[in-house]
């Protein structure tokens, strides 16, 4: 048997905006982060400006690991109701693919000015060494 999960309308949540009772919505899911703000390494502040609202777009901009996503779970205490809900996407943890992108890149930005810096020196001592000769 399943517990039935608590849903909260807009309106509900808008009353928990305070330090002393802040409640977000993120990806549709009703958090109680009043115990949490202490805790939030962005600061309290953070946390209650979102409060009483959805901070879907706010916390996917910043880019959580999943680690914090982790996190949240034990601070869910409901949904919004299906009335209500909306559809962001989660985004995924950074990869760090681009950085090899950004090392072949600079890797050829100096590989061209040091290819004509040997055939310049190569150039010259032929032509400075046949002078002497």
């Amino acid at each position: 048997m399943s517990e039935e999960v608590k849903t909260y309308t807009r309106k509900q949540i808008a009353e928990h905006n305070t330090n002393k009772d802040t409640w977000i919505v993120i990806h549709n899911n009703v958090y109680d982060v009043t115990s949490f703000l202490n805790e939030h390494p962005g600061g309290e502040e953070v946390l209650i400006e979102q409060g009483g609202k959805d901070a879907t777009e706010n916390f996917e901009d910043v880019g959580h690991s999943s680690d914090a996503r982790e996190m949240m779970k034990k601070y869910k205490i409901g949904e919004l109701v299906a009335t209500e809900r909306t559809n962001v996407p989660e985004k995924s943890e950074p990869t760090w693919n681009n950085d090899t992108k950004n090392e072949d890149a600079s890797m050829k930005s100096w590989l061209v000015p040091l290819i004509l810096g040997v055939a310049a020196t190569l150039l010259y001592k032929y032509f400075f060494n046949s002078k002497q000769q």
